[in-house]
């Protein structure tokens, strides 16, 4: 059997009622005033489940009951729009006014119509010449976390998970945050910066999508865990191949095609929503 877990900013009692009654639910538990598990439910009513879902915005998941936050031993994130709100390489951009024309390839980029190293490489040369004093610039003044980053990430380390923070970014932001959020490993693209200033290059190969998944599977076997032991997060489509490989794939705030793709979503409450899948201590 299953737990359906429902989460919105605001959940009326009626509607619980009614998810419990299509799920087939014995019983209803409330996690905080944002989160509820339907215990006993059938994934066989997916279907209807997700249709009162979206028709009332609520985010939804059928989790199976045996899975206990302790069971998950690995996190895996994208950086940029999942756990935290910016895109780096936009706002590094805007310091020298050509936001917009990068803004536009990274949203191509995110929703599969363009290759992401093809992508990463148009934007970062449209960068050549900036003073590398502009990244941290962007770190203190327009880089914040996702809502619920925080606790998303201290409720599975409290219960022995490992993190890797792996990003199509930049190692100047990723080091940054590994530090802040005491995260086990990060893996980036490293920009090349010449008498401080970035050339327009990144040093080495490019993160993609083949190796996002590649570096999910690696860390996976490092640590002797099964897929349904590992979450991943992302929001773009060169998350997806790394999504498929973790037992709990989930698309946080996600680009349509990668939300239709995923198999999980959260729309419309923060990263620790991710975390109130599980049942914690």
């Amino acid at each position: 059997m299953y737990r359906l877990v429902i989460q919105a900013p605001e959940i009326e009692t009626p509607n619980l009622k009614q998810l419990a009654r299509l799920s087939g639910a014995g019983e209803i538990q409330a996690v905080s005033q944002q989160a509820f598990h339907l215990i006993g439910a059938d994934i066989a009513n997916e279907e209807a489940v997700s249709d009162f879902c979206e028709s009332i915005q609520h985010d939804w998941a059928f989790i199976p009951e045996d899975i206990h936050v302790r069971d998950i031993g690995l996190v895996v994130m994208d950086m940029d729009s999942t756990l935290i709100t910016i895109e780096c390489i936009d706002e590094i951009a805007d310091m020298v006014g050509i936001k917009p024309q990068v803004a536009e390839i990274t949203a191509a980029a995110m929703r599969g119509e363009l290759d992401f190293k093809e992508s990463l490489t148009r934007r970062v040369a449209l960068l050549a010449g900036l003073d590398a004093s502009a990244l941290q610039r962007v770190y203190d003044e327009r880089l914040k976390l996702m809502a619920g980053a925080e606790v998303m990430l201290k409720g599975f380390q409290a219960a022995g998970a490992k993190t890797l923070l792996i990003s199509g970014g930049f190692t100047f932001f990723t080091s940054k945050l590994q530090t802040r959020l005491n995260l086990t490993r990060t893996i980036a693209n490293e920009l090349e910066i010449i008498d401080g200033k970035l050339t327009g290059r990144v040093i080495g190969d490019i993160v993609d999508a083949q190796r996002k998944k590649s570096e999910l599977i690696r860390m996976r076997e490092e640590l002797g865990l099964r897929a349904d032991q590992v979450v991943a997060m992302g929001d773009g489509a060169n998350d997806l191949p790394m999504l498929h490989e973790a037992g709990f794939g989930v698309a946080c705030h996600a680009k349509p095609k990668v939300q239709a793709e995923a198999p999980y979503c959260i729309n419309h409450v923060g990263l620790d929503g991710v975390l109130n899948y599980f049942v914690t201590p």
